[in-house]
């Protein structure tokens, strides 16, 4: 019998708060009403681009989303048919849900799949009978809502914006606002169906009695969400999901939303009459970054495209600019402010970054108060900072990293407090192999559990070893996988792949975001490839990936999407230094009967050798921890689901120095 000391028992540890590994969340935001349906005893509320229904019998509200109902994200129009008793959902790429008043979700993918030049757009909805009649950027859709199909398509080569049916005529109006009709007894497929008509435009008018009659009954109601979809950084801190709505070509509301124990906290964003503010020329727009002090969590700074913003309990307390601070403008007014990243360091300094402005680059808040410019002559061109510098972190050493993600002059730097330097400037990069890029659009730069540096960018990712930064970058790797398949070939990891953001977990497993290719997982010796999620084989939001966050502690994996905010529970956790009876358990415990999902043993110490036995020492199951945590899947080495009864999980350091042991007990 193997016997592994100090042991710990932890068999009754099991918690309804921890979800289940592999499981998915959406965060969707219903704060905006748009459109309200009635159907039967529900009103079905499009909200943010998001759907939810409330009961007027119960007074309920479910919420619908990608991970619980939907099969697919962005909403852009319902309907109710009484006819059928069924809501079409109408998504923005053209892809249509069905549901009934319990909820039952059938898809239709078929105009989303069609592959065809013409625009698929839908504009309007017009329902007769069985039929839903969509108006498109081609023609007339006609699905059929009691087969759940599509029985016919009009395509008269015209963007059709409203549908109408009188007198078995089928009206239909276009952009241009003539009108074409066509009874429905003939072959409305054939184009030489279809004549041009007249009728009474008030026809087309779209029917307001359900937004009328119960839009101020809507307004009370809060469904659980965020107050937007905009997520282009995340940051995990005090056990929180720190949130930014980020840049982009156009304008998004300046916003930061903060995820604690599974409420949202939203910081003051409606700025009108602020004290301090009138005239100075600015806008709370494009929120960059968030970052909470270490000294105080109630006070948070985001920075963003009009200066910076210093929050205290939720309230704005101070915003800096270029009349009050030495922070500069891009332009003679307070509106490009641009500081599009913050930063509190290990002694709770706040570092800034500067975008196109003079005499500044890298700016500094001491935990005193005192500010402070570092400018530095290789962060400037053309006498103004780089056009977007952001992306800072401190890694191990003490060492401040960011990039310029712009495409004029991609780069990124090294930065060493202590002595005021810039001790890396890259322009240019060459692999191992002497390959040189010159436009390689660094997009994130972080740093893994062996010291490494990772940059995210166009052209894939490279990493920078802890001994080159000591020596000097003169190369940076390109981490090649073999193929494997014979051969002494290898290939370049996620090469050509443009990388958005990337987070590391406990396990040192890389999480890579990317834009339209979805999110890898890598394992953490870079050789493998766990996971791609896409928005096709998954419940991501989007292919899109803006920003990741991990929360150490329970190994969610949160991803901010184009389309808004969605989660995955990994396997993965933050190790712990030494285990601990306090620490260590497992999950669901005991294991009931019908259970078929992973068993989870948290609070281990880092790569851990995990061993599950019988209590008379008989090897069941074996393997390594990712980071803290060990997942089994109830079954031997044979693949058989394991009989009723205790099973001891024995756990050793990677060093064999220390081990716990925990019981689970089977129930089946």
């Amino acid at each position: 019998m193997v016997a592994v000391l100090p042991f710990f028992i932890c068999l009754l540890s099991f918690s309804p708060l921890k979800a289940q590994m592999g499981s998915w969340r959406a965060f969707m935001s219903y704060y905006e009403p748009q459109q309200i349906v009635k159907g039967g005893n529900m009103l079905f509320v499009r909200a943010s681009n998001s759907l939810y229904a409330y009961n007027l019998n119960d007074q309920s509200i479910t919420t619908y989303d990608k991970v619980n109902a939907l099969s697919d994200t962005h909403v852009s129009m319902i309907s109710w048919n009484s006819t059928v008793g069924r809501l079409v959902i109408v998504y923005e790429n053209s892809n249509i849900d069905l549901i009934d008043q319990k909820g039952n979700v059938v898809n239709i993918s078929s105009l989303y799949s069609k592959s065809m030049t013409q625009d698929k757009t839908v504009n309007s909805i017009y329902m007769y009978k069985q039929y839903a009649y969509l108006c498109t950027g081609f023609g007339i859709v006609k699905l059929n809502m009691e087969r759940a199909e599509i029985s016919e398509s009009y395509i008269v080569d015209e963007n059709i914006t409203a549908a109408a049916i009188i007198d078995d005529n089928l009206y239909i109006r276009t952009a241009s606002g003539a009108v074409l009709t066509g009874r429905l007894t003939s072959n409305l497929i054939d184009k030489h169906s279809w004549t041009s008509g007249t009728v009474d435009a008030s026809v087309f008018s779209t029917d307001q009695s359900d937004w009328n009659q119960y839009r101020e009954l809507v307004s009370t109601l809060k469904p659980d969400g965020p107050k937007n979809n905009n997520f282009g950084f995340m940051r995990f801190k005090n056990n929180m999901l720190y949130t930014a709505g980020g840049g982009g070509s156009v304008d998004k509301p300046g916003t930061v939303q903060i995820l604690s124990n599974n409420e949202w906290v939203f910081l003051q964003d409606d700025m009108t009459g602020v004290a301090g503010t009138e005239g100075s020329g600015w806008t709370f727009v494009n929120t960059f970054e968030v970052d909470a002090d270490p000294a105080d969590s109630k006070r948070i700074f985001a920075a963003g495209r009009t200066g910076l913003f210093e929050f205290y309990d939720g309230s704005l307390v101070n915003y800096f600019n270029k009349d009050n601070s030495i922070l500069n403008t891009a332009t003679s007014s307070n509106k490009y402010v641009l500081v599009e990243s913050c930063l509190f360091d290990k002694e709770g300094n706040l570092w800034l970054l500067q975008s196109q402005v003079s005499d500044n680059s890298l700016v500094e808040i001491t935990k005193d108060g005192e500010w402070i410019s570092h400018k530095q002559e290789q962060l400037m061109e053309s006498g103004k900072s780089l056009a977007q510098l952001t992306d800072l972190f401190e890694d191990s050493r003490g060492l401040l990293w960011f990039i310029n993600a712009h495409w004029s002059k991609p780069s990124f730097f090294c930065y060493n407090p202590k002595t005021d330097k810039l001790i890396h400037a890259v322009f240019e990069i060459a692999n191992q192999d002497g390959t040189t890029y010159q436009s390689y659009n660094p997009h994130c730069i972080t740093e893994d559990l062996e010291g490494n540096i990772w940059v995210g960018s166009q052209i894939g990712p490279f990493l920078i070893e802890p001994s080159q930064i000591e020596s000097g970058i003169s190369y940076v790797t390109q981490v090649k996988v073999p193929r494997n398949d014979g051969t002494n070939y290898a290939d370049y990891l996620l090469s050509n792949v443009n990388i958005s953001c990337m987070a590391v977990d406990g396990g040192n497993r890389k999480w890579i975001g990317t834009s339209g290719a979805g999110v890898y997982l890598i394992s953490a010796d870079n050789m493998e490839q766990i996971h791609n999620f896409t928005a096709e084989n998954s419940p991501l939001l989007s292919n899109n990936i803006e920003s990741i966050a991990i929360n150490p502690i329970t190994g969610e994996v949160f991803f901010g999407t184009d389309n808004g905010l969605c989660s995955y529970m990994s396997d993965a956790t933050d190790a712990s230094i030494e285990m601990s009876k306090d620490d260590v358990y497992a999950y669901p415990n005991p294991v009931v009967s019908g259970y078929d999902g992973l068993i989870t043993v948290v609070g281990l110490s880092y790569n851990a050798d995990v061993k599950i036995l019988t209590t008379n020492g008989q090897l069941v199951a074996q393997g390594r921890s990712n980071g803290g945590t060990f997942t089994w899947d109830g079954r031997d080495s044979r693949g058989h689901r394991v009989a009723s009864g205790v099973y001891m999980v024995a756990a050793a350091t990677s060093q064999g120095k220390k081990g716990v042991v925990c019981k689970i007990a089977v129930i089946k």
